[in-house]
This record gives structure tokens, C-alpha cells and sequence, in this order.
């Protein structure tokens, strides 16, 4: 998670993040949270990206066997990297685990990425061989296209192995995932003082409220709301606070309902 200060601009220091990600792996874990039983979320990855400098730690989504889906500054400048699915502990090798490779070939940022204010931040990760579906890896569901809802009042839940602490550069080995509602878009606007350069109808926001939120090392990891007995993926953790993770600040992610089409024309994804 890319972490900006919540002041009328965003943090100058974009390059420090990708440098940090690159040195000591993502920054964001879910804050204020709690462990997930294994294979309560089985469309999460833990993505860690091969950079020149070491290696970063990212979520993902499962989108189909043969692609993931992730936010584009956890992949942007990657030589490769690894896909862990079916993990609870990503830390132990685990015999649910479904570790597969992919190339920077297989990297489809979104041509419009820009990181100096956050705009499309989405990519596409096609996996060197196919995903194996089981009772501890699956497909997340996608919107249907049109789907124009906002989500606000809806409760979301993100989920990841980023930091769950401010007072501690750590990840975690596990999954963790919390809950809040999903925001009004004039809420989380004023929340971020309405700079409309970094809050625009591409952005969705989850309430901070309890310090419950997504953090470094949760980038690019799924935002879903429950719906009809299903998980719906509305949302990709994109960026918080530089004041921290657990201070009550929304947390932001990409959109889903906003890029449906540029995912299927970048995945074998169909709607």
C-alpha cells in the first residue's frame, strides 16, 4: 500500500516508497484485525515481485486459472517474480499451497499508472501455468459489467499479509482481514482534505474507524462485500495515510466497477 500524507498533495516521496518496497517488502498489513481461518479467503495471493534490489511483498486476487489480479506499483519495474494460492501461512511451505512463477512478460500495468498521484493503479498477472481450483483456491467474483453501484454502507472487508502494527515494520506470516463500511465518495473526500487529485471516481474508500484498515505489504490485495452468498470483489488496495495505518484515516482502493472492461481486455477474464 502506497502511503500518501493527507494533506492538499500527495506524498513527494512515490520513490521512497518504491525503493522501500523494494529493500524491506511492502509496508501494509491489516491493522486492528484478526486471523482468518484457513481457506476463509481462497481468492488471496500473497505476490512477492523480483526487483533488482531484493524482493517486495504484495496481495492479489485469484481472477482465473491463468491470471491474478494486483495493483500496478506492486508490480511496476518487477523482473518476475512468485504467486503463493492456497496459503494461510505464507511463511511455511504448505501442503495447500499452489506456488507458480510468472515473467515480466506475463505484467499488464495499466497504460494510464501514474504513480506520482496514484491514478490506475491496476495490473494483470498472467502465471507461467495454470491455477489448480479446489476447496482452497478459487476465482474471486468479478461485477458484472454496468454495474454502477457505489457500495456506500456496505460493509467490506479487506484482507492481506501486510503490517498489522504502526509500531512495527513486520508483515505477517498469516492472513489477517478486517471490516468497516465502504464510504460515501463525498466522506472520503473531505476525509482527505477534497483533493480531488487523489480521491476520484476510480477510487473506493473503506472507514478507518476503530483503527481498522489495510496496511503495508496489503497492496494490491482484494476490498469484497458479501453479496447473495457470495464474495464480490469491489476494490484493490492502493494507498492510506503516511501519519499511519491504524489512525482512523480511510484506507483507498482502486475501483473494480471502474476498470471491468480493461480487465477483460488484459485477462482471458469473461463477465
Amino acid at each position: 500500500m502506497i502511503i500518501v500524507q493527507h494533506s492538499s498533495r500527495v506524498c513527494c516521496c512515490i520513490s521512497c516508497w518504491i525503493s522501500y518496497l523494494r529493500k524491506l517488502q511492502p509496508e501494509r498489513r491489516i491493522t486492528n484485525g484478526q486471523e482468518a481461518t484457513p481457506g476463509q479467503f481462497p481468492y488471496q495471493i500473497a505476490l512477492l515481485s523480483t526487483f533488482g534490489g531484493g524482493t517486495g511483498l504484495c496481495g492479489g486476487s485469484v481472477l482465473t486459472n491463468n491470471y491474478i489480479l494486483t495493483a500496478a506499483h506492486c508490480v511496476q519495474n518487477a523482473l518476475g517474480g512468485t504467486a503463493i494460492m492456497g496459503a494461510h501461512n505464507r511463511i511455511n511451505n504448505e501442503p495447500t499451497q499452489q506456488r507458480i512463477a510468472f515473467g515480466v512478460n506475463g505484467i499488464n500495468i495499466h497504460a494510464g499508472y501514474t504513480p506520482t498521484n496514484i491514478r490506475n493503479d491496476i495490473a494483470t498477472v498472467r502465471l507461467n501455468s495454470p491455477i489448480t481450483f479446489n476447496d482452497r483456491v478459487q476465482p474471486v467474483l468479478m461485477p458484472q459489467a454496468g454495474d454502477n453501484r457505489q457500495f456506500a454502507g456496505v460493509t467490506g472487508t479487506v484482507s492481506g499479509f501486510g503490517r498489522t502494527s504502526d509500531a512495527s515494520q513486520a508483515t505477517s506470516a498469516v492472513v489477517m482481514f478486517t471490516s468497516n463500511p465502504i464510504m460515501t465518495q463525498a466522506d472520503c473526500l473531505a476525509s482527505w482534505g477534497g483533493n480531488t487529485n487523489i480521491i476520484q471516481a476510480q477510487n473506493i474508500c473503506l472507514s478507518g474507524a476503530g483503527g481498522r484498515s489495510s496496511c503495508n505489504g496489503d497492496s494490491g490485495g482484494p476490498l469484497t462485500v458479501a453479496e447473495g452468498g457470495n464474495t464480490l470483489q469491489v476494490g484493490i488496495v492502493s494507498f492510506g495515510s503516511a501519519a499511519g495505518c491504524s489512525i482512523g484515516m480511510p484506507s483507498v482502493y482502486v475501483r473494480v466497477t471502474h476498470f471491468l472492461d480493461w480487465i477483460q481486455q488484459n485477462s482471458d477474464h469473461q463477465n
